[in-house]
Formats: structure tokens, sequence, C-alpha cells
């Protein structure tokens, strides 16, 4: 009989299609896990979770078929939780809100100092009542006036000049020493009686008088002011001081002052007190005299005889010259 011969079988491929079989059977359980989890209630994976297949590598295969330990399969996604807090800091990292070591502590946020209180003042008090430490060296009204003062009294001449005054109606300023006024206090009555003023002469009339100490001069200017105001009576007033001998300075004009005292001065001196002569005394006012002028005489202080004398030459002079009697100025 013929050879029976056999027609040689294709090759099969079973390891091949059993790994694909077994890769469909991976992802389908994996996509049944997902869908079952769904429908029992479980929250879905987050957005960031993936399902990641590795196929099967198609070499290398076991014996029994199934993959190799070189070809993991990934299906399990990653379990959905509460948000996880930050991660605590490494041991031996310092934390943000404490500085280093050795690292120095910021400066304290700026503050604004208190101002400290005002220390106290050493400027001298202001004058009384305003009153100025200029020295007044013209009369009150100013234009065709004069002022006549007399200095060094009350004095033996006083009575007799207050005489000549009333007789020409002049009005006159009395510049008296404390202590004379003091002991004489009918004529300073007489002279506030009549409308003349007074005036403050120091207490004892001292010379120099520019050198006296601050504590002197006060009580100069002050006690000379409490005798006269005490001769005159209630209502006295005394607004000026005159130094003796003209002696001035920034310290007794601003004493003056700060007991309502005007610094007084002048703009005629015929210098009487050296008893010149009568002739003399009187052509010195005539041709120093201006109009506002203050003229210095003397009631007091020795022998005045010669300002007696001169006085009865000048007042009716002066009333010819349509001089009008005047006060200082305050």
């Amino acid at each position: 009989m013929p050879e029976h011969t056999t027609s040689p079988r294709p090759p099969s491929r079973p390891r091949r299609r059993r790994r694909l079989v077994a890769g469909c059977v991976v992802v389908a359980a994996s996509l049944a896990l997902a869908g079952c989890g769904t429908a029992n209630g479980a929250l879905r994976p987050e957005p960031s979770t993936t399902v990641s297949v590795t196929a099967p590598p198609t070499s290398s295969t076991s014996s029994a078929g199934a993959p190799s330990s070189g070809a993991p399969v990934s299906a399990r996604p990653s379990a959905p939780g509460p948000a996880s807090k930050p991660a605590a800091p490494r041991s031996g990292t310092p934390s943000p809100a404490a500085p280093r070591s050795g690292t120095p502590k910021p400066p304290p946020p700026a503050t604004t100092p208190t101002p400290a209180p005002a220390a106290a003042t050493t400027t001298p008090a202001p004058p009384v009542s305003g009153v100025s430490t200029a020295v007044v060296r013209s009369t009150a009204s100013g234009g065709r006036t004069v002022a006549l003062t007399f200095d060094d009294g009350p004095g033996r001449a006083t009575g007799e000049i207050l005489d000549l005054l009333a007789r020409y109606g002049a009005k006159a300023t009395f510049c008296q020493i404390g202590r004379q006024a003091a002991a004489d206090p009918a004529v300073v009555k007489r002279i506030r009686a009549a409308g003349h003023r007074l005036c403050d002469h120091s207490v004892n009339h001292p010379q120099p008088f520019a050198s006296l100490t601050h504590e002197k001069a006060v009580y100069e200017i002050s006690a000379a002011k409490d005798m006269i105001v005490q001769a005159g009576g209630p209502g006295t007033e005394v607004p000026w001081f005159r130094a003796p001998g003209g002696g001035f300075t920034a310290d007794n004009q601003r004493v003056a002052a700060d007991h309502g005292l005007r610094p007084l001065g002048w703009s005629v001196d015929p210098r009487d007190w050296s008893r010149p002569g009568v002739a003399s005394i009187v052509s010195t006012v005539q041709s120093q005299l201006r109009p506002g002028g203050v003229i210095l005489l003397h009631d007091g202080g020795g022998d005045r005889g010669q300002t007696v004398a001169a006085l009865k030459q000048l007042l009716p002079w002066l009333v010819a010259q349509g001089y009008r009697f005047d006060f200082p100025a305050r």
C-alpha cells in the first residue's frame, strides 16, 4: 500500500496566544474592579490618579505562561483620602519662625519718642504793664511843647519853684530822692495837688549809679518808689525813673520797667547844679531847646538860687515862644 504520509502541521503559537489572553484577563479584571468600586459607593480616584497597564514583554516568559517578574502590571489605583498635612521639617532643619543660632534678632518696631518737658526758662519776666525800657527824651504830645523836670528834691528851693510855675500856669515833673520825700511828705502832697508829676530818683542818689550791682539797683529803685508813694498818699503815681547822673544801663532800665517805671532822660542840660551862672543857664536852654524837648533842672542838692533866678527869665520866654507845658512821654 502506498506509504502513508502526513502533511506537516503549521507551527502553533500557543505561548503567544496565552500571553495575550493573560493580558486581556488582567485588563478586564482591573476595569471590573474599578467599576465595582464606583458602584459600591466608593469615592472616585483623584484626577491625578492614573491606571497604567504595562504590556507584557515579547520575550522572556515563564514555562507556565505567566508574565515574568520583569514585566509588572500596575492596575491598582491609589487609595483616596483626606488632604495630607505639610510634612514636618527634617530633623536639624530650623523652623522659619525661629532664627538660626547666632543670628541677631530683628530690631523692635520704631516708636515715636515722647518729647521731654521743656526746661524752665531763665528769660526775665516782661515789664509791668508793657512799660518800655527805652529812655524817654521827649514830651508826651510832641509838637511845640516842653517838659520841665527838677531833680534832687524835695529841697529848700522846691516851694519857691512851685510858686513860679503856678504864676505862669506851667506844669513840671519832680524827680525825688526817696529818703528826702519821706522826710518832707507835705511838699510831696503839695506837688501832687498842683497837678505836677512825680519821678523816682533813687533812695540815696549813689554815684556812679551805673556801677551798682543788680541787687543794689533793685533796692535803690524799688524802695524809692515806695517812699514817694507813701509820702504822696493814696493814689500817688510814679510813672518814671531817672538814674542819678544819667547812669543808665540795660540792667537798671529793665529793673525800672519791671517796677512800672519808664526810664527818663533829657534833651537839654544847662548844668545848673554846678552853678555856672544865671546867664549861662538861660542861654543854654534857649539855644538847645527844640519842640518836644525835656529840660533838666534841679530843686535840691544844694543852693539853687541860680536855678530859681534863671527860671524867672525862662518861663516868660517859653510862653512868648509859643511853647506849651507838657509831661515826658510814658
